[in-house]
């Protein structure tokens, strides 16, 4: 299958490749920040014991996860605009990618927190600590190390559904592709490239993910 590929057309495509490679990589960067930063508001409004706090945050949470990012980014682009908000496509698919994910995100944050023990908070407490600080201060670094290898499983999910941008005419790995099948007349060509694009991105994370565990999970030696 290889000799079928025009690799001549692929080596001049090239620069237009790595533009959209550059491209995936900065909406995703920019779009796991945002869901960094929207999971853990989410995360510390959900484990409030006031209700009118907590409620808001796990209706987000459970909408979110239960409607595809699909739909949320057609919400977004089309009806933003009907009520005055009309924003360029790729602020649209930056947003779409950050509530995605961050609700996401901010279960991950959670299953790490409520996994350290009570004894930790009580402890905490006793000594002084305001609850923030307990938060800062204890709880949350020890609750870090265990959440870095879900949360860069959630940044492969996240480059992934980058590709999706393609639909509202984002410039982006997957529309670089598109272009070469229309104006080249080579789907196979185009295709082969991008997902050679989102291979590399994948490995790179896959690897940050096993250096962390060998830091966190060491081989014990005998």
């Amino acid at each position: 299958m290889l000799s079928d590929l025009n690799f001549r057309v692929i080596a001049e495509t090239l620069p237009a490749f790595w533009t959209g490679f550059l491209s995936t990589l900065s909406l995703s960067l920019a779009g796991f920040a945002g869901a960094l930063a929207i999971g853990i508001i989410a995360c510390a409004m959900s484990i409030q014991q006031a209700r009118v706090i907590r409620a808001p945050a796990v209706a987000y949470i459970d909408l979110i996860r239960a409607t595809p990012l699909l739909a949320q980014l057609y919400f977004l682009y089309f009806g933003l605009p009907v009520i005055g908000l009309g924003m360029p496509e790729l602020v649209v698919g930056i947003i779409a990618l950050s509530v995605n994910s961050g609700a996401y995100v901010a279960e991950i944050i959670r299953s790490g927190i409520i996994a350290i023990p009570a004894g930790q908070m009580e402890a905490s407490a006793s000594s002084g600590l305001t609850y923030w600080q307990q938060m800062r201060l204890v709880i949350l670094p020890q609750a870090l190390r265990p959440m870095v290898s879900p949360l860069i499983g959630q940044a492969i999910v996240l480059v992934k559904d980058s590709s999706l941008l393609s639909l509202i005419s984002v410039l982006e790995l997957t529309r670089t592709g598109q272009t070469l099948a229309v104006d080249r007349f080579m789907p196979v060509e185009g295709l082969a490239v991008t997902a050679l694009g989102y291979l590399i991105i994948y490995y790179g994370l896959k690897l940050a993910a096993a250096a962390w565990n060998r830091v966190y999970h060491p081989v014990p030696s005998h």
